[in-house]
């Protein structure tokens, strides 16, 4: 990992943040890491929200029926929070590039937090119920080199009523940081031109695989059409969450999990995870937000 001189006090923050996401013994291996760019911070000055690209309105999440979360292992309904009325303020990113954000700006009090599922190699049918049931707002970021074996899987999880959205992960998840700039913008680009011929939009929002990324990377999401990189602060290993900073959720926290089956989850199921998932927030007290009501 390289960093340039001026970020050197920064490297070691970084490297507590990557450690306290990568020491689990409950690990799914590879751990995807909180990444940090290897260039300077891009210059961000405060300003409007701006708005994701939305085709229709979409449903408010939550609406699942009383005994569903039953059904699914919980012992009290998920909590979900209603779209904001007016959304908050992201700090815009220097011309030719795009904001990155890791945590959503909230009102005092509010305890949300977002969920989100990568790279989309397991493709359970029991999860599609499961999220259909329980009415989860989830923000997939789809990797092609394992989604596209069956894309359909994630069109129904689309568009079962949960409000679920289909967003860019790459074409084939690689370390974006070793990559030239064109090499950078064809994996994100092609993935964009593949989803929307699929899916019938061009995704607003990209996550970098691993989290990595750097100046390059930004300009190339730019152009091709994407408004913010989307990073996290907790990750949800098998039975619990791993925490960028600190030992609890935090308001307007984005959760990573993974579409991922029981070869990779030492035998538990992707339901299990979930489940668990949904426990850890309501033991904690928070209601789950549709991301892209917030950006």
């Amino acid at each position: 990992m390289r960093y340039v001189r001026r970020l050197v006090a920064g490297t070691l923050a970084a490297g507590a943040l990557a450690l306290s996401l990568t020491g689990c013994g409950e690990s799914v291996d590879p751990i995807e890491r909180l990444g940090r760019k290897a260039t300077q911070e891009p210059s961000q000055t405060p300003s409007a929200s701006a708005s994701a690209p939305v085709s229709s309105p979409a449903p408010a999440p939550g609406g699942a029926s009383d005994e569903a979360y039953k059904k699914w292992g919980l012992t009290a309904p998920v909590q979900y929070a209603p779209k904001p009325a007016q959304k908050p303020q992201i700090p815009r990113a220097a011309p030719g590039k795009v904001p990155v954000i890791d945590r959503i700006p909230l009102p005092a009090g509010e305890k949300i937090v977002f969920l989100t599922f990568d790279d989309g190699a397991e493709k359970d049918p029991e999860f599609l119920k499961m999220a259909a049931d329980l009415k989860l707002p989830i923000s997939m970021f789809l990797t092609d080199s394992v989604a596209s074996s069956d894309y359909g899987h994630f069109e129904k999880l689309r568009d079962n009523g949960s409000a679920s959205t289909v967003n860019n992960h790459t074409l084939t998840h690689p370390n974006l940081r070793t990559l030239s700039f064109e090499a950078q913008k064809k994996e994100i680009c092609g993935q964009q031109d593949k989803l929307e011929k699929r899916f019938g939009q061009r995704p607003p929002l990209f996550r970098p695989p691993f989290g990595n990324y750097n100046d390059d990377t930004l300009r190339a999401a730019s152009e091709c059409g994407v408004s913010s990189v989307l990073l996290w602060r907790v990750s949800m290993q098998i039975n619990n969450f791993q925490y960028a900073q600190g030992s609890a959720l935090q308001p307007g926290d984005i959760i990573l999990a993974h579409f991922r089956g029981p070869s990779e989850l030492k035998g538990a199921t992707e339901i299990q995870m979930t489940t668990r998932m949904l426990q850890r927030i309501q033991e904690q007290g928070y209601r789950i937000g549709r991301l892209e009501d917030y950006l």
